[in-house]
């Protein structure tokens, strides 16, 4: 009898102690796409509402939300182009709101005013935008580039009668960082490299300039004290990091606030500098420090501080903080804290209630060698089911740029693939930013080599994880990662097994000459760092554009772009679609008549999404 008890309580332990079987729902991208996106969030000048956009409906729309009622109002309808929240009216609550048309982004700001839209900065050509309000709150400030496609003027706008004026004709190519509150000042850069910001502080009656950039380094501007007295600014004098500092307009003294071991990107006070927000990238995600100004005393907010916050708005009682915040596996959503009560009120819900958060995955940081020994930070999304028993392909995913940063946070598209099992290893090459400005200028001139070397050793590392099928890896990207994964292909054929190229340059020399005329004031910056198209660094951009060397490509490629992209012109995607057919490659391509740089509209992403879905079951999973 003792022997049978013996063998059914060793018969229990062991089936108690085998590993429980994960359970994982493959969601579809319909449902995955219910999901929505959110931003903005701002308030009326008595903070009794808050304004933003959501794309709820198909497209992005702009809603209201009364804060006494919970009551959602959808201001706009929008069935062709995206509407985009800006601001309201501070005298008469009216709101302005921005949008292009068919992803051109050439922005218009519109003003609803008794039911209808007017358009405020009109012209075919005409890139505007929203660049504040007057002391008095009676002027809109914006930006527009009517005069001269290639150069942004700043102007005020009576909202009253929409009368126009010229504040500041601009024909150097400066750059902007807003006035102060005495609409005294306007802060002003130039940027003739990567590595170096000429920042001034201009006042409007004398016309004099003082340079707020007394060395060669990247200086960033933040913004005035209520009291307009001290300027504060980041910038990487002497450091590897950007750092915050104050400069006083009077004396000229310079302080240091702020300094860590990462970039110190945001810092901004609440409308009486009651608070003050300092944000901190720290190793592709953002780290806010809110402090009560009276007392340093730092704030906690009860409900997201387990979240990754991108930013806090406070209402100009400083009242209400709006706080923009979410997670690798939950799209971000808008919520707003009472400062006094602690009270969290969670504005959208953007997580489709179908989903179970818990069947996505959270982005992991990790770091691996390259073919130099240089370190390399990405992003690891490990499927659920993946395991020594049941190995999963995988991808390289590069970032936009140069100079991007692959981040924690919500991405529909990486979430798809990983639900439906493929690992994917966000790599941050050489070159990214957020890790110091020398690794940021490693990869300068150096593009298509050592950083796309980075993107074949995150491989190497995929390999080398016994969940990963070795010989079903390949390669995505978007932008500058989709220029990556046509320079992968065609540049190193045998590496990767597919390659998807969404949107990505495959010429450089025509892309250089061809940039938007408003990228004047970045044209000779990115020249630096690129090429020069019209020097003898042609050369070098021709033996990097992947369009002449197509012929090299022999593993299966797909290629989306949109029809009105003034980035990465349609003739890119043709021509390397053309080329690599004529090859005898396979090649899938999908262009959207009705999408920039960038997929909008949810049908789109819908469409997109699901054939590079089936794209790499088709050639990646069954290879």
């Amino acid at each position: 009898m003792m022997k049978k008890i013996l063998l059914l309580t060793i018969s229990f332990f062991i089936i108690s102690c085998q590993p429980k079987e994960i359970e994982l729902t493959k969601y579809s991208i319909e449902t995955l796409m219910t999901n929505n996106r959110s931003s903005g969030g701002y308030f009326s000048k008595d903070a009794t509402k808050l304004l933003y956009s959501s794309d709820k409906s198909g497209i992005f729309n702009v809603y209201e939300m009364d804060l006494n009622s919970n009551k959602e109002t959808q201001i706009t309808d929008s069935k062709l182009e995206s509407y985009f929240a800006i601001s309201y009216s501070p005298l008469t609550n009216e709101i302005i709101y921005g949008a292009d048309s068919g992803g051109n982004e050439n922005f218009h700001l519109f003003l609803i005013r008794e039911g209808q839209s007017i358009d405020l900065t009109p012209g075919e050509a005409t890139k505007a935008s929203f660049f504040g309000w007057s002391q008095d709150e009676k002027e809109m400030y914006f930006l527009s580039n009517s005069r001269n496609p290639k150069f942004f003027d700043v102007y005020k706008m009576n909202l009253e009668n929409l009368k126009t004026e010229m504040i500041f004709k601009n024909n150097e190519g400066y750059t902007y960082y807003p006035l102060s509150n005495n609409d005294k000042y306007l802060v002003l850069n130039l940027n003739p490299s990567r590595e170096i910001d000429e920042l001034y502080i201009y006042e409007f009656e004398t016309k004099n300039k003082i340079e707020i950039s007394n060395q060669e380094a990247n200086f960033w501007g933040q913004g005035f004290d209520k009291d307009d007295q001290n300027y504060y600014y980041s910038t990487n004098h002497d450091s590897e990091f950007l750092y915050l500092m104050t400069y006083n307009i009077k004396s000229g003294k310079r302080s240091l606030v702020y300094k860590t071991n990462w970039d110190v990107t945001r810092s901004s006070f609440s409308k009486n500098d009651k608070y003050r927000v300092v944000t901190i990238n720290q190793d592709a995600q953002n780290k806010l420090i809110v402090k009560r100004t009276e007392d340093d005393f730092t704030i906690d907010f009860k409900g997201v501080d387990n979240m990754n916050i991108n930013s806090i708005l406070f209402s100009d009682d400083e009242k209400i903080a709006r706080i923009s915040a979410g997670a690798s596996n939950s799209p971000g959503d808008i919520y707003t804290y009472n400062m006094k009560s602690k009270e969290l009120k969670q504005i959208t819900s953007n997580l489709n209630p179908e989903i179970n958060p818990t069947d996505l995955i959270q982005g992991e940081v990790i770091r691996y060698n390259s073919f130099d020994e240089l370190e390399i930070p990405a992003i690891l999304y490990k499927p659920k089911l993946a395991s020594i028993k049941n190995k999963v392909p995988a991808l390289v995913w590069v970032h936009g740029g140069p100079g991007g940063q692959s981040r924690i946070g919500y991405r529909p598209l990486i979430q798809y693939l990983v639900n439906h099992g493929y690992a994917i290893l966000a790599v941050n090459n050489r070159g990214s930013s957020g890790y110091g400005k020398t690794f940021y200028e490693l990869d300068d001139k150096n593009h298509g080599d050592k950083d796309l070397k980075d993107c074949i050793w995150g491989k190497y590392w995929l390999q080398k994880q016994d969940y990963i099928k070795s010989e079903n890896v390949g390669i995505i990207g978007g932008s500058y990662g989709g220029y990556m994964t046509m320079a992968a292909m065609t540049f190193e054929p045998e590496v990767f097994s597919v390659g998807v190229n969404i949107y990505g340059v495959t010429n450089w020399i025509r892309t250089l000459r061809s940039i938007p005329a408003y990228w004047e004031s970045s044209r000779k910056s990115l020249y630096k760092e690129l090429g020069d198209p019209y020097s003898k660094d042609s050369i070098r951009l021709y033996e990097i554009s992947p369009l002449f060397h197509a012929k090299n490509i022999k593993n299966p490629i797909m290629v989306l772009q949109g029809a009105n992209d003034p980035r990465v012109l349609q003739i890119e995607s043709d021509e390397i679609v053309k080329e690599a057919r004529d090859s005898g490659v396979y090649v899938e391509y999908l262009l959207f008549d009705d999408e920039g740089h960038g997929f909008i509209k949810k049908e789109n992403q819908i469409e997109g999404y699901k054939k590079i879905l089936n794209f790499l079951n088709n050639y990646l999973n069954k290879v």
